[in-house]
């Protein structure tokens, strides 16, 4: 493994790291812009699922009181979502995942940038447990066909006015079981070679480091801002989804 390698391997698993602490999610989004340039694209999205399914471990034991709480609300998130995994794989077979992926992109920015510039963001405060349902089954469907599992319950979870330790009980549970199904299958296919597994060994401890670095700032975190947050993340999502796949 060259020094670029490395270099590449190790600001990947921080940047990717760092965000999962801080949001809960989107290390995928932060860590492939590094591990693509020295790994193929298979190699780094098995690298990429597993950090990003252990170093939420850590997000799950910060936020373990809300989700028992609240586990009936994640429950309707969580099911319906792994019963559309493989439904999206399926659509795989009719579906042209670029495109899809380019539909998406814009959706975020679309939405992020509307949000981001108003002063007061809508409060969804009832009860949506056929909305939640439905989400979940989306977000499910969107990682089996484009790993886009996170999208639309961030989007959703971002206009609810719950504590932030709320939103993160459902979309940190939601991304890291969605994540664990997805190494499982990368690893029926093969994807877990000799090299694969030593550049996992490089990245993790740097990106369970760095998650701790992005936790201690989201304990600091006010809802209010938390909630901008994941508008911004939004945004930021959506950008970074729409140059990977133009450029």
């Amino acid at each position: 493994m060259s020094p670029e390698t490395m270099l590449a391997v190790v600001a990947g698993a921080a940047a990717g790291g760092l965000i999962n602490g801080l949001a809960g999610f989107g290390t995928a989004l932060f860590a492939l812009g590094f591990f693509l340039n020295v790994m193929p694209p298979v190699q780094a999205v098995a690298v990429v699922v597993v950090l990003s399914a252990l170093t939420g471990l850590q997000g799950l034991w910060v936020v373990r009181h809300a989700i028992g709480a609240n586990r009936r609300r994640l429950a309707r998130f969580l099911i319906p979502g792994v019963l559309g995994i493989p439904l999206g794989v399926l659509a795989l077979s009719v579906l042209d995942a670029r495109s899809l992926k380019l539909v998406i992109a814009g959706f975020l920015i679309l939405y992020g940038g509307y949000f981001s510039l108003r002063t007061r963001l809508p409060r969804f405060e009832r009860p949506t447990p056929v909305w939640d349902m439905a989400v979940g089954l989306s977000g499910g469907i969107l990682g089996g066909a484009a790993s886009l599992s996170g999208a639309l319950p961030m989007m959703w979870c971002a206009l609810r006015p719950w504590p932030k330790a709320e939103t993160r009980a459902v979309l940190q549970p939601f991304n890291v079981t969605v994540l664990a199904l997805t190494a499982a299958v990368l690893s029926l296919r093969g994807a877990y070679t000799r090299e694969t597994l030593l550049y996992i060994a490089l990245a993790l401890p740097v990106s369970i480091i760095a998650a701790q670095a992005g936790i201690a700032i989201f304990r600091r975190l006010p809802d209010a801002a938390f909630r901008r947050l994941l508008i911004a993340m939004t945004f930021i999502s959506g950008t970074v989804l729409l140059a990977r796949e133009l450029i």
